[in-house]
């Protein structure tokens, strides 16, 4: 019988639904912060990546289907992503497989889990960037349908499906930020509707192949589920009513100190390194809105949203 009532249980259970809250404000993947956090709660990264993988098959599908209802996917620059990712995400497993006995394994995990991070920490930085940017120099004009570029968008989703197949984390990270630089022209709903289907086959199938070499362990994918979406709900709710730059900000520290305490830094370079980003990070991010001229004060996030209910309505006046 599984005991989903256990205190190891119910933690992850809390732990999920304050996962869910992260990605409903900022749509970041869950991935990032759960698999990490399911490693410092005392899991075998191996079985981490495995049940975090399944569960998020079951959480991406649902709002992939809400998208693919609305129409919002361009399903061919999806096709071709997954053209890439869906072979290498099921190779995942096989290649943590191969390391060879499981104490190798799980080590192999742990530095790619930590690498993974800190990339993935750097490609939001990068993304506030450009939206920043964007939002200053005025963005192109927006399309539904820009030109598909097949070798690059192939590539990206063989890269990313790799990477998730070995470690659960970038499917809505690191992917999103590559379709930016790709097609800056795409509009944000399509830009959300191609990710979220494009992550659906494959992480079903890193999923897949997991659960064929490691198993899946109920009492740790029971609670995933029943946290991590009445979370995602609640985040998704109050979006609106919370600067979403500060926690932008502060998943970017948590996610960074996670990868180098999981390369196995010393506690106290961490420490140190935590100080400098919380102490110099708010500088070196006013002087980066400095230069490109936005002034201090603007709610970026708030602009944003101004703009996409002018568009809205703008819509809605020639319809």
């Amino acid at each position: 019988m599984i005991d989903v009532l256990t205190y190891s249980a119910l933690s992850i259970l809390a732990v999920s639904f304050g996962v869910g809250i992260v990605v409903g404000l900022t749509g970041m993947g869950g991935g990032a912060l759960m698999t990490p956090a399911l490693i410092f709660l005392g899991i075998n990264p191996t079985a981490a990546v495995a049940n975090d993988l399944v569960a998020a098959s079951v959480n991406k599908s649902v709002g992939a289907t809400v998208h693919a209802r609305a129409g919002s996917p361009n399903w061919r620059l999806a096709g071709w992503l997954m053209l890439g990712s869906v072979p290498t995400a099921a190779a995942g497993a096989f290649i943590i497989e191969s390391i060879g006995a499981d104490e190798d394994q799980t080590a192999f995990v742990k530095t790619a889990i930590g690498v993974a991070l800190l990339l993935t920490a750097a490609t939001y930085t990068l993304r506030s960037y450009l939206n920043v940017r964007a939002t200053r120099l005025g963005r192109p004009p927006s399309t539904d349908d820009p030109h598909v570029r097949p070798l690059p968008t192939f590539c990206v989703g063989a890269i990313g499906g790799l990477l998730v197949g070995v470690t659960s984390v970038g499917s809505g990270s690191l992917i999103m930020v590559s379709l930016l630089l790709l097609y800056p022209t795409l509009t944000a709903v399509r830009l959300v509707g191609t990710d979220l289907v494009q992550a659906v086959p494959l992480v079903l199938s890193a999923a897949i192949t997991h659960v064929i070499v490691t198993g899946v362990d109920f009492e740790i994918l029971i609670p995933l589920i029943v946290g991590g979406t009445p979370g995602t709900y609640l985040g998704a709710r109050i979006a609106n009513r919370v600067p979403q730059g500060i926690v932008r900000r502060g998943i970017v520290v948590v996610l960074s100190l996670t990868g180098l305490s999981l390369l196995g830094v010393p506690p106290v370079a961490v420490g140190i390194i935590a100080a400098a980003m919380v102490i110099l990070g708010p500088i070196a991010w006013s002087l980066v809105r400095a230069r490109i001229g936005l002034p201090e004060g603007v709610d970026l996030f708030a602009e944003k949203r101004d703009i996409e209910r002018a568009r809205r309505a703008s819509e809605e006046e020639r319809a």
